[in-house]
């Protein structure tokens, strides 16, 4: 295993043995609780975050540092089934959610405070058995489909935070802004199959070689495909393309 794996995989277990005090942070009530009261929340920050982050590393948070993403890496150890299809949820799930965020806004008049520390016990997620209660949740709802559907399952079809990080990525391709990407040489690859294998996100990488378009909103640019092609028919770069 590469160096750059290792330090990704090890990123991602650290975010998720300290996921049980930042979670609140990922919340998608307290955002909503926060606007009702005219708070911009830590929630809210975070989530604006992930946006503009999007813009220039695309959904990278997503294979490099996300608590959920770490516990179904572990996860894949058990269950490595392939996922195709089942993105479409988490726009059923955004779409309404942010709505009601931009209608709460409206009606309280805008937002009057900002308050990152907002409904935590002096920053940390956990300080009540409600909150603990409401974490063990949320891990559920992140651990049951990888254990029961297959690799990455919660990131395909049920992540709130996935859409904020894949529009941005779309404003991105849009205005062609710099960013982090991956490049493919088509003419290297010997069609091994690695890649596919490989892929946490269960991407179709192989074709996307061949047909020299890399760009795919479900890619979370872990570099696994990148680290683990023998030949070196991918590579990051980053550019205005």
């Amino acid at each position: 295993m590469k160096t750059r794996q290792k330090l990704r995989k090890a990123l991602l277990i650290i975010s998720f043995l300290i996921f049980p005090a930042t979670f609140y942070y990922l919340s998608p009530y307290l955002i909503i609780d926060g606007t009702s009261k005219g708070i911009i929340s830590g929630s809210f920050i975070f989530f604006i975050l992930l946006f503009v982050s999007s813009l220039f590393l695309g959904r990278a948070y997503c294979g490099w540092v996300c608590p959920a993403g770490g516990v179904q890496d572990i996860i894949i150890q058990v269950n490595d089934r392939k996922i195709k299809k089942g993105n479409i949820i988490k726009w059923l799930i955004w779409i309404p959610w942010v709505s009601i965020i931009f209608l709460l806004a409206i009606r309280k008049g805008g937002y009057e405070k900002i308050d990152p520390l907002y409904q935590t016990t002096y920053g940390f997620s956990i300080g009540n058995i409600y909150a603990l209660f409401t974490y063990l949740f949320v891990l559920a709802l992140i651990v049951i489909p990888a254990f029961a559907v297959g690799k990455r399952s919660f990131c395909h079809s049920i992540c709130w935070m996935a859409p904020f990080m894949i529009v941005g990525r779309k404003l991105r391709n849009l205005i062609k802004l710099p960013s982090l990407q991956l490049a493919s040489f088509p003419e290297k690859c010997i069609n091994c199959h690695t890649c596919i294998t490989n892929c946490p996100m269960s991407l179709p990488v192989e074709q996307m070689v061949h047909a020299n378009k890399m760009e795919h909103t479900e890619c979370n640019l872990c570099g696994t495909c990148v680290d683990g092609c023998k030949v070196k028919a991918i590579d990051f770069e980053f550019d205005a393309n």
